[in-house]
């Protein structure tokens, strides 16, 4: 049942372990996210979202080094500074990880309201379902609108307020009414 996860799960024990180092501050996202609470689906690479000050870039940098994750581009601190992304690559798989540095309130919460997953011996932080399809719905690109069609049909009970308040508030300061 987790074939998909299986070649990732020692770059995702990394991500994870990293997270974990920043007092669980972080979750997963992407595409193991939405195979975990949507519908199976390949990835060549993980996504995660960490509520770190620009402040705190150097210790994260040195922790993902210490977890066998190092920078995948020149200045990669530089890189995140301006785009509020850390961009690395796990040595041992040569798996790319992104991780989104979070600020906003929606993503307060969502780090708040996060759920421990299960998977094998490894306990992965992931955003509710809600939270995910929030998370999708924002990339809005089209393998983003079908892995919430997947979250839609795997998880029957959903917060649709919630989804729809977040998503409006998205679309209105993104000025994208198509969201």
């Amino acid at each position: 049942m987790l074939d998909h996860i299986t070649p990732l799960f020692s770059p995702l024990a990394a991500l994870q372990n990293l997270l974990s180092r920043f007092d669980d501050r972080g979750i997963i996202i992407g595409g193991i996210a939405a195979s975990l609470l949507g519908t199976p689906r390949l990835t060549a690479y993980l996504d995660a979202m960490l509520l770190l000050s620009l402040d705190e870039l150097p210790q994260l940098m040195q922790a993902a080094k210490d977890e066998g994750l190092v920078p995948r581009i020149q200045d990669a601190e530089g890189f995140a500074r301006k785009h509020r992304v850390l961009l690395l690559r796990h040595v041992e798989s040569g798996t790319n990880i992104d991780i989104s540095l979070g600020v906003l309130p929606f993503e307060e919460e969502a780090v708040e309201r996060s759920i421990v997953y299960q998977v094998s011996s490894l306990r992965l932080r992931l955003p509710t379902p809600e939270d995910l399809i929030i998370f999708k719905a924002v990339a809005h690109r089209p393998k983003d609108l079908l892995d919430i069609q997947a979250i839609i049909q795997n998880n029957l009970i959903l917060d649709h307020k919630r989804i729809e308040s977040w998503v409006r508030q998205f679309a209105d300061a993104l000025e994208m009414p198509e969201l």
